[in-house]
């Protein structure tokens, strides 16, 4: 019998090798220096760094803690045939890229499944605005299934008090409770330089550790992405500058928080369980003015007064930049020196939901009949843009009703160029 041509015998076995380079290609990352191989799931990319090769790629698991677990949401979607998923955050929840790609697996693991996705984040926005507008944003909506909440970069970077991150992250969490007793919440803890280098020292950032302080206590499930991304990056699989690039993340950085998150929702426990009594009780507040019943009030019509003019559709006419559900909308505006505005309210906290554009002033404010304190309003992102910011004015206040007053100042920031203030919302809790 004549024998087969040689590069038949081997054909199989080239197009073996063929699929599986095929594959690989699929799951890397365009451009990247070096070679690049898939490893226990994870693409592994071996290039020189410093003179030495990449080493093992680290497990995932040590970046998770799944503490209670997940043990409601598996059962939902596969009972009920639908759910309802809701994204809280800023500006990294907002952008497309991993939330798409959770919300893909999540359609992808219960293919019976109705969902409707809610996504509830806005750029600059920290756990304080989080607290205030969750009822308007994501529990007005409708019994939630799970929640994925995430405050860290922006928490770091509007400087929040620990005070008000530990209330406005405990406030959401109630709020949740609240709605859905056996609501399943995931804390996620993205990443930014200054997280990098407070790892690098040795130090665990302030409000990771603020934002841990209630994932502990109401046992929730948390990400660090940020300490993993940082270990990523010292073990050598790949760069900052070259691959994650930015706090708002390449397409690489997005597929590694996406496979950390659907790696916590594939691996915590979900065993299907049925509602116990147990799950419908509500733990002691870790804080005793956290923000379980933060609101926003609308401004109205009513609130105009003397040096306050309510402008039904406000837009700005500097050409500076604006954010979403922030312009064309009611505005409160003040502008005349120590005309005064008076807000009535019920509540242990009050304060401003505001626009801090180029020409943000400096307002004084008193809570019954208090010493009168100043704030300035102007940011340091206020030169080109209407930044919404939210700004507690009264805290700690005992049960029952108060008055908060408030005026512009005839002082301003030196690099502001008027004395405004616009107000969208009050906020009470």
């Amino acid at each position: 019998m004549k024998k087969p041509p040689l590069y038949l015998l081997y054909l199989p076995v080239f197009l073996i090798l063929l699929s599986f380079s095929a594959t690989a290609a699929a799951n890397t990352i365009p451009e990247f220096p070096g070679k690049r191989s898939l490893w226990k799931g994870f693409t592994r990319y071996d290039f020189e760094f410093m003179g030495r090769a990449c080493i093992e790629v680290l497990p995932s698991e040590k970046f998770r803690i799944c503490r209670g677990g997940l043990t409601s949401f598996s059962s939902v979607f596969a009972k009920e045939k639908k759910g309802r998923v809701a994204f809280l955050g800023g500006s990294i929840t907002y952008n497309n890229g991993w939330r798409d790609s959770v919300s893909s697996y999540i359609r992808k693991r219960f293919p019976l499944t109705s969902f409707e996705f809610i996504n509830a984040g806005i750029p600059s926005f920290g756990s304080l605005p989080d607290a205030f507008r969750a009822y308007n944003d994501v529990f007005s909506k409708g019994k939630i299934d799970l929640l994925f909440v995430e405050a860290a970069v922006n928490d770091r970077t509007n400087a929040y008090p620990e005070t008000e991150q530990i209330r406005a992250m405990e406030g959401i969490v109630r709020q949740a409770k609240r709605t859905n007793p056996l609501i399943d919440i995931v804390f996620m803890y993205f990443v930014d330089p200054d997280k990098i280098n407070d790892y690098n020292k040795g130090i665990m950032p302030a409000e990771i550790i603020n934002h841990e302080k209630v994932a502990a206590y109401y046992n929730i499930p948390a990400v660090n992405l940020a300490k993993e991304v940082t270990e990523r990056i010292n073990n050598r699989e790949f760069t900052w500058e070259g691959d994650f690039i930015d706090l708002h993340p390449s397409p690489f950085g997005q597929q590694i928080y996406y496979r950390s998150i659907s790696e916590l929702l594939r691996t915590c426990p979900n065993k299907v369980t049925e509602p116990e009594l147990s799950s419908s009780v509500m733990l002691a507040r870790l804080d005793a003015f956290s923000y379980e019943n933060g609101r926003l009030l609308e401004i109205k019509k009513k609130n105009e007064t003397d040096g306050w003019e309510y402008i039904e559709d406000w837009k700005p006419s500097d050409g500076a930049g604006t954010r979403e559900g922030y312009f064309n909308v009611p505005m409160l505006t003040g502008s005349v020196p120590g005309k005064v505005l008076k807000f009535s309210f019920k509540g242990s906290t009050a304060g401003i939901a505001f626009t801090a554009g180029p020409d943000a002033g400096i307002i004084e404010y008193s809570i019954d009949g208090g010493e009168w304190k100043s704030k300035d309003l102007f940011t340091q992102w206020s030169r080109g843009l209407h930044l919404p910011w939210f700004l507690v004015l009264g805290d700690d206040l005992k049960k029952g009703s108060h008055t908060l007053r408030i005026r512009m100042s005839s002082s301003k920031n030196p690099e502001s160029t008027g004395t405004v203030c616009r107000i969208k919302y009050f906020f009470v809790n």
